[in-house]
């Protein structure tokens, strides 16, 4: 893999395309705060309110319409198994991972018949979750194969994105942390023309961290054909994708579907990195199953990528656990498992969509102003309502309902029961502040 170079653009850009902003990193925006982040408040602050009508929508789970963390019935049923089967030995992993884990995750991140797959060119390492797989990625990029000058960025962020990840590449010692545009409140839609220019401008080189499907906290994604352009954008300007698979199926409710920007990436020759998480589409929550993938250009490359991430590993955390790995290690490689859980999975993905809609028609019956269709554009678990952090306050103080900055929400925590009074109170919010 080429190793990101060294150079530093003293200019960053701000969300309006300004190349004259200072390079600043995220310290007081809401979206990568690196002290406790507005889910951990929001959270707190929900807990101890004594309302009895209240709702918290920042959460991170799923929740099913009883309002409680779901797990899925195959899931249960092959720990159970998994239990009894007296061929099981309580054993240490390898550093790397259970084998046939890491095997599935690849395979489901860029397809069986994979030419990276096939050239052996591909390195899979499970991780203890998601935000482990973006630190050890994160570790690789500033020690990649040149052990003399470590590399320390720049690597640039959504705006908005998950407020932990500038944390995360600032504690593995990359303080470089810019950002680009993503998100714009006045379209309530991704802003592509914005996002380009802000790429445009990056130090050839840089690291550019993209969501691949179910952006947090927007449930905002890009399309095939805006993943073409930036895609022809990023090898133009020799940038670096590391791109994020959260929640793979929930957005789509197929893996393959959900995977198609990191294959589509792939298929262009790119070099990649891409953390992925298993605890979403398997409600593993507990057992935090995660999975970094490195994609290289050169096979000879992989012993030395292997080594250097053997070394981190044994450093961070020395082995990850195997019980959830193992669980998903069963389903992917039994068709008629895969066959249950992607039934299951597209049940989810269904609910959150019938929700996403009736929302948006209970808006519109309340004559709520503005236009709600991006409701339904969205995908996956969260969604982003346009709603400002004045709206998202007064929800919260007059009517006990939780949002993230920005009207971010979780929407499988709408449910029957709190349907009605959440449109009344985005309703509320809209009508009676300034």
């Amino acid at each position: 893999m080429s190793r990101p170079s060294s150079g530093h653009d003293e200019k960053r850009v701000n969300q309006n395309g300004d190349p004259g902003a200072h390079l600043s990193v995220f310290t007081n925006t809401h979206c990568c705060a690196v002290s406790i982040g507005p889910e951990t408040k929001l959270m707190s602050a929900f807990k101890t309110d004594t309302k009895a009508r209240k709702v918290c929508l920042a959460g991170r789970e799923y929740y099913s319409e009883e309002g409680r963390t779901f797990e899925l019935r195959l899931v249960r049923k092959i720990k159970q198994q998994l239990c009894a089967d007296p061929t099981l030995r309580p054993e240490y992993p390898s550093s790397l991972g259970l084998t046939e884990f890491t095997r599935r995750a690849t395979e489901v991140a860029l397809g069986k018949s994979s030419r990276a797959i096939v050239e052996n060119r591909v390195l899979g390492v499970q991780t203890p979750g998601f935000t482990a797989a973006v630190r050890l990625g994160a570790e690789l990029l500033r020690h990649w194969y040149d052990f003399s000058a470590a590399w320390c960025g720049p690597v640039y962020l959504s705006s908005p994105c998950d407020d932990s990840l500038a944390g995360i590449f600032q504690a593995a010692g990359i303080q470089d942390i810019r950002e680009y545009y993503y998100w714009d409140d006045e379209q309530r839609d991704v802003c592509l023309e914005k996002l380009l220019e802000d790429l445009e401008r990056a130090p050839e080189q840089s690291v550019v961290v993209l969501s691949a499907s179910a952006q947090y906290p927007t449930g905002a994604d890009l399309s095939q054909d805006q993943w073409a352009v930036l895609t022809q954008l990023i090898t133009r300007r020799r940038l670096f994708p590391f791109l994020l698979l959260p929640a793979q199926a929930l957005r789509y409710g197929d893996f393959k579907r959900d995977a198609w920007p990191v294959q589509h990436c792939v298929s262009q020759g790119m070099e990649l990195l891409c953390a992925q998480s298993f605890s979403h589409c398997f409600g593993l929550y507990g057992e935090a199953v995660g999975h970094l993938l490195c994609v290289l250009k050169q096979s000879s490359l992989l012993l030395s990528v292997q080594s250097q991430a053997d070394k981190i590993v044994r450093s961070l955390w020395a082995q990850s656990s195997v019980g959830g790995a193992l669980v998903v290690a069963t389903v992917l490689s039994n068709p008629a498992h895969l066959a249950e859980w992607q039934g299951e999975v597209k049940r989810i993905v269904e609910r959150c969509m019938l929700i996403r809609d009736i929302l948006r028609e209970k808006l519109r019956l309340l004559g709520t102003p503005g236009c709600w269709d991006h409701l339904t554009r969205q995908g996956g678990l969260y969604c982003c309502t346009g709603l400002n952090d004045q709206q998202v306050e007064s929800l919260s103080k007059s009517r006990h309902v939780y949002l993230l900055p920005g009207g971010c929400l979780n929407v499988s925590a709408i449910n029957s029961r709190n349907l009605e009074y959440i449109a009344e109170s985005i309703h509320l919010a809209l009508t009676t502040s300034p």
